[in-house]
């Protein structure tokens, strides 16, 4: 059995090599965009709830509660508005995204010591450059956890893309699935979860170069 496996994964590469990277880049494709527009959302908005400490608790659980609603299920709902394809896709990874780079983005910036903005005042800061200057430096590590989390989610519901058209890995999943071909599961499965840990280890490798005094050794 697993020498017929093994034969037929030699074989689909040998004849698929292109179809195979073709979904693999459109793969990489939907999930980057949907991070890039989770944190031009998510970061914001948790500067806006840490801000406006009004907005705090209707920002978060708003979010929070689209989180709760499964992946498939928002792309059945946004089927009807915005038909198949990449649209609806992009949108209900984005909406799967934001909260975890929402929340460490609040966690971060409220642990920001009063002293650390106290001091960056008294020396003649003005507001943009406390923030950008320390607050969002001393935030990152949080922030990039954030970003750390919600990439890897993206890359493994992307796969869900498939099923209304937008393309990705999902497509041999579920080939195999209705084929009932182990060798295309395993191919789609394991180049997900290839994907899944480059894409932490890529982010670990930024964290380490963004962020060198967290490891430096005392």
């Amino acid at each position: 059995m697993n020498r017929n496996i093994g034969i037929q994964l030699i074989d689909y590469f040998a004849n698929n090599m292109g179809n195979y990277l073709s979904s693999v880049r459109e793969h990489i494709v939907i999930s980057l965009l949907a991070l890039f527009i989770a944190i031009v959302i998510g970061v914001p908005c948790g500067y806006l709830s840490i801000k406006h400490k009004k907005y705090n608790k209707w920002i978060v659980t708003s979010f929070q509660v689209l989180r709760i609603i499964p992946s498939l299920a928002v792309l059945i709902l946004l089927m009807p508005i915005m038909g198949t394809g990449m649209n609806p896709a992009m949108t209900a990874l984005v909406l799967l995204a934001i909260p975890p780079i929402l929340m460490n983005t609040v966690a971060g910036l409220e642990e920001v010591p009063d002293f650390m903005q106290e001091t960056a005042y008294g020396v003649g800061m003005t507001d943009w450059q406390v923030l950008w200057k320390v607050k969002f430096p001393l935030a990152m590590p949080l922030i990039l956890t954030g970003i750390k989390t919600a990439m890897i989610e993206i890359i493994a519901s992307a796969t869900l893309a498939s099923k209304i058209g937008a393309g990705g890995l999902g497509d041999i999943i579920f080939t195999g699935l209705g084929l009932n071909r182990t060798d295309l599961l395993l191919v789609g499965g394991i180049t997900v979860a290839l994907l899944s840990i480059s894409a932490g280890l890529l982010l670990e490798l930024l964290d380490r170069r963004l962020l060198k005094y967290k490891y430096i050794r005392k």
